[in-house]
């Protein structure tokens, strides 16, 4: 269809070329032309006049119409206004979720160290940041890293002193693992979270695994549920010789036997072979006991007990939690080989204007656990009785608040080393923590 646009040019055309057209006309009456072309001439720019006037009249019953449509834009408007349609292949990208996962969080913390008749009060601020990546490769294949503050050579603190005349902070890859899914099983390679039901008083939660790892879980009904979980950890590996390593296994059970109560039984085997120490440092031994030669003097395998009891009917806000944990080392070379841990808190810490209290109370003797993989909260590794209290508040999403104070001592004064038995050792920790 010719526009309003294309007919008003077609009409000013002719316009122009109607008189141009006469030109001649004047020359050939001038020069006496015949008769007969004259006339035809004459009848020719007669037809061009009315077609002209023709034109004339259409372009004006077609403004007339256009202002008669209320303001309505003509359909060449329309049409480039509208924004072109979505391509096919955008629009299944934008659906599909994103295969790229990250999470981290933040800590910031201060710590009062009290009690030492030997030593002075010591006052401390700390700092932990960690951001980890999870990338789907395939459906069922994940490969991840995890990026944390503090010393590469510390495994079991990411943690760092504000200190050192403001110089930067030591980052280090502390994960970096692939993850193959088949069904209820989970295979895992390279230096990933610790695959076991763990509390401090075994497992220190900074502490990655090195090595390869199956986990199986699988429900039991509607109300309890099965997970078996093996690792092959390499601990220090040598070169002309043979390597530390550790084959470990552990099989969990949780069951609902009523809807306001939940409980799980956890029990594991960790079998360790440390022939190589070429890795180890005095932060790695800490206070477990050394033969002359400067090695263990003890051989660990360890016996991990852990039993959780929570009971919900005080309200979805309020459950009341008590964990128990008990640790031998039937590889020791001493009769101080056993430990153990009891918690019990009131409350959680997940949404905002969440409270959680705690308390705790642990004995783990000199080489009950491996001291380079167990819990840093305390200035005395092994060999020592505590008493923890906590509070948590959730203040807003990603947000939370807590206080810990721990109360210690050595549990027996022939491995007190340096520390006096008769100190009643304290600390107080202070810790915002955001997450994401």
């Amino acid at each position: 269809m010719v526009s309003i646009m294309g007919i008003r040019t077609l009409f000013r055309l002719s316009s122009i070329l109607l008189p141009v057209f006469c030109l001649p006309l004047a020359p050939a009456a001038a020069t006496g032309a015949d008769p007969e072309t004259l006339e035809r001439l004459r009848a020719l720019l007669l037809e061009l006049k009315a077609e002209q006037a023709r034109i004339g009249a259409r372009i004006e019953a077609l403004e007339a119409e256009l202002e008669g449509s209320a303001g309505a834009p003509p359909q060449d408007a329309v049409s480039a206004a509208a924004p072109p349609p979505p391509v096919e292949a955008e629009v299944v990208e934008e659906s599909r979720p994103s295969r790229l996962r990250l999470s981290g969080d933040l800590r910031l913390r201060y710590e009062g160290n009290y009690g030492d008749a030997d030593a002075p009060v010591r006052n401390r601020g700390a700092l932990r940041a960690r951001l980890r990546a999870e990338y789907s490769v395939l459906d069922n294949l994940v490969v991840g890293a995890e990026l944390a503050t503090g010393s590469s050579d510390d495994p079991n603190s990411t943690d760092v002193t504000l200190s050192n005349f403001v110089d930067d902070f030591e980052v280090s890859l502390s994960r970096a693992f692939a993850r193959y899914s088949l069904g209820p099983v989970d295979a895992l390679g390279g230096k990933f979270a610790n695959p076991f039901r763990r509390t401090d008083l075994v497992w220190d939660g900074d502490v990655n695994p090195q090595g390869a790892a199956l986990v199986y879980s699988q429900p039991l009904g509607t109300a309890a549920s099965l997970r078996a979980a093996g690792l092959y950890f390499l601990v220090d590996e040598a070169v002309a010789g043979p390597d530390s390593t550790m084959i470990g296994g552990q099989l969990a059970l949780e069951a609902a036997p009523h809807p306001d109560l939940r409980a799980s039984l956890a029990a594991g085997y960790y079998d360790y072979e440390l022939d190589s120490l070429a890795g180890a440092d005095a932060g790695d031994f800490r206070s477990n006991l050394r033969n002359g030669a400067g090695g263990y003097l003890s051989d660990f395998d360890l016996v991990d007990i852990i039993a959780a009891l929570t009971y919900g009917g005080l309200g979805e806000r309020w459950p009341v939690a008590v964990t128990g944990n008990y640790v031998t080392n039937l590889g020791a070379a001493t009769a101080d080989d056993t430990g153990f841990a009891v918690t019990l808190t009131a409350g959680r810490a997940q949404t905002p204007g969440d409270w959680r209290l705690g308390y705790g109370y642990a004995q783990a003797e000199v080489d009950a656990v491996l001291a380079a993989f167990s819990h840093d909260n305390l200035a005395i590794a092994t060999n020592y009785e505590a008493h923890s209290l906590t509070l948590d508040f959730v203040p807003a999403d990603h947000l939370t608040l807590n206080a810990t104070f721990y109360r210690y001592r050595p549990l027996d004064m022939a491995f007190a080393g340096t520390n006096d038995p008769d100190d009643w050792l304290e600390r107080l920790r202070l810790n915002l923590l955001v997450a994401f």
